[in-house]
């Protein structure tokens, strides 16, 4: 034998139990080479959820969920399962991850050998999920492709032309550039049809389509021809691709010569460096006091939520805890800095949407009494995941310790139930929010009982209930609003604004967008052009009724009720304009003016805010 011949399957050997070795299952020997990245899936994500989950786990279930999800991959009536290596009827008995391996093996290898078409990919993918269904809503399976776009989003950066699209009639239309992006310096403007990309038709583009041919690596060049609205021949473009910030702060304004306002739409790497920026620019203006917008906001990076607490503390606050059965994973957070805003009054806004990581700054405001948390209860995400890349780029998040508020406050409600249950309990919430927290508060056992820095009670057991309770605005019918978002009326009145007034616009308001905000309004003749649009896609005028109907798809109102009902429309139609004319941040300023209830209702809250301060000054409890 020769020297190549006997040390190429020797090093074959060593390669593939080097693999095992890095993907944590050095105990184990994969005996079979067949589709070997798929078994070193399977037992990746056993190991990573048996060293990291924080609760109790049960390595025989998981094992027999991972069948049970073959099963129903397979999806066949028909098929005998008796005595077969993925007969879920059988007592299983998985001590440990050798035996699950090899038992998953004998099924993985029964379905490749007995049904050929299957996708062996998917299936894998299939009974990791099912796995993960026997541990909590948040601990999932990402797929490669949904891994890059989130760790992307979260990153804070994309790379590519820099613009904001819709596909309208097929065609790619320009929303806004953004800002400071290679598109906006080299003039593409909000109204642009992009209509090829590297000499090639882009007309009928997907948007997976669109983002495939214009993002790319930084540096790279695409080409792009332009139909620009009034302007008879096409524009040709050479883009230089680029880093492009993804924004995690949707706007920052003054409300009033003292009141700032910021809304946070998540909590991704660069969202602490955007609110610092974004409250010197507002201390610049002569802001007193703030308005911290969490609603609707998930959560994201742990750290950055503590990042933002900190900065309305003192040195050595404390913010969140966080506890599991593994004790690397147990910490209390203290603020390590002097925080910027630690004298500022603020009032931050939470609703049915705000989790995770907006819990944590609103949960450590309430409890010091640092300022007022005003709206709706909040959603109950108390759980930390924690991302494990896998063999083949995808990944898994489990779920590894729970968060607790500065007073003790376990804010993960319970999740008993179906995944389906937990993430749409907010929608069997009362209609009415201060009936909802005052039902929630009867049920909350003693034990759940908290006592802020001031000794106000405050509420474990399920989100954060805020100190005012603010519910819907639903004085007004929602129908015709509901029409239209629908619809999409209100993107394309705008869009077909633009493109016939979009030059007289800009040269009255381009300049000038405080007076656009106070003194604009829609014209008769564009208010006849929504009104025809409207009928377009199903409003019908009639008379008799008493309240808006829905027949046939058709909404039907009095004329009466179109006219008491249509200023929501305009208002939403103008912060749209705004968006397409100016970019995202104006859009807030605009729709806040015209239908923000709880904002409204926030402002007149200032003396009550600014009065907490004397709870903390003298307190009857103590939390560090």
């Amino acid at each position: 034998m020769s020297v190549k011949k006997f040390i190429a399957p020797q090093l074959a050997l060593l390669l593939i139990l080097s693999a095992v070795w890095i993907a944590g299952i050095d105990n184990v020997v994969v005996k079979n080479g067949f589709h070997q990245d798929n078994l070193h899936k399977y037992l990746q994500v056993q190991r990573r959820v048996i060293d990291n989950y924080f609760g109790e786990t049960s390595i025989n279930e998981l094992h027999k969920q991972s069948i049970i999800g073959i099963v129903k991959h397979l999806n066949d009536s028909t098929l005998s399962l008796e005595n077969t290596p993925i007969d879920t009827t059988q007592e299983f008995s998985i001590q440990n991850l050798r035996d699950s391996y090899n038992k998953f093996e004998e099924a993985y290898l029964y379905v490749a050998n007995n049904f050929p078409d299957t996708d062996m990919n998917k299936l894998v993918e299939v009974s990791i999920k099912s796995m993960l269904s026997t541990l909590d809503p948040h601990s999932v399976y990402i797929e490669p492709e949904e891994s890059d776009r989130i760790q992307e989003q979260f990153a804070g950066r994309f790379q590519g032309i820099g613009i904001q699209f819709n596909i309208i009639q097929d065609t790619i239309t320009v929303i806004t550039p953004i800002s400071g992006g290679p598109s906006d310096q080299l003039g593409i403007m909000s109204g642009d049809r992009i209509i090829a990309i590297d000499d090639s038709s882009a007309v009928g583009y997907s948007n997976e389509d669109v983002l495939r041919k214009l993002r790319g690596e930084k540096g790279t060049t695409v080409d792009v021809r332009i139909i620009r609205p009034r302007n008879s021949r096409p524009l040709n473009f050479s883009i230089v691709r680029d880093d492009i910030p993804i924004t995690t702060i949707d706007s920052h304004y003054m409300m009033d010569d003292k009141t700032g306002y910021i809304k946070i739409n998540r909590f991704a790497a660069t969202t602490h460096d955007e609110f610092l920026a974004s409250v010197s620019d507002l201390e610049q203006q002569g802001m007193e006091r703030l308005v911290l917008d969490l609603r609707n906001n998930p959560g994201g990076y742990l750290s950055q939520a503590i990042a933002i607490s900190e900065e309305f503390f003192p040195r050595g606050t404390k913010i969140v805890s966080t506890q599991s059965r593994h004790s690397r994973f147990n910490q209390e957070v203290e603020s390590r800095k002097n925080g910027v805003l630690q004298k500022m009054p603020v009032i931050t806004l939470v609703n049915e949407g705000s989790a995770s990581a907006s819990e944590i700054v609103s949960g450590a405001i309430q409890d010091h009494d640092r300022g007022l948390v005003v709206g709706r209860r909040t959603f109950g995400k108390g759980l930390v995941q924690q991302q494990y890349e896998l063999v083949d780029n995808s990944n898994i998040r489990v779920t590894i310790s729970r968060y607790y508020t500065p007073s003790g406050r376990l804010i993960q409600k319970p999740f008993d139930g179906s995944s389906e249950d937990y993430a749409y309990e907010i929608r069997h919430r009362s209609t009415d929010a201060s009936m909802d927290a005052s039902v929630f508060k009867d049920m909350v056992p003693d034990s759940l009982q908290f006592k802020t820095a001031g000794g106000r009670d405050v509420f474990g057991g399920g989100g954060i209930v805020p100190d005012i309770i603010v519910q819907e605005d639903t004085t007004s019918s929602p129908y015709l609003f509901n029409l239209m978002r629908i619809e999409r009326v209100e993107f394309n009145f705008v869009r077909e604004f633009l493109d016939t007034y979009g030059d007289e616009f800009r040269a009255q308001w381009g300049d000038n967008f405080r007076g656009f905000r106070s003194d604009f309004s829609w014209s008769e003749s564009n208010e006849a052009q929504f009104l025809s649009m409207m009928k377009d896609v199903g409003l019908k005028i009639t008379e008799g009724i008493d309240e808006p109907e829905i027949n046939d798809d058709n909404l039907l109102l009095t004329r009466e009720m179109y006219d008491e009902l249509k200023w929501m429309n305009y208002g939403f139609m103008k912060a749209e304009l705004a968006r397409q004319v100016w970019g995202s941040e104006f859009f807030y300023p605009v729709v806040n003016d015209y239908m923000n209830e709880t904002l409204t209702e926030a402002m007149k809250l200032w003396e009550t805010a600014e009065n907490l301060d004397m709870l903390v000054q003298t307190p009857t409890g103590s939390i560090r």
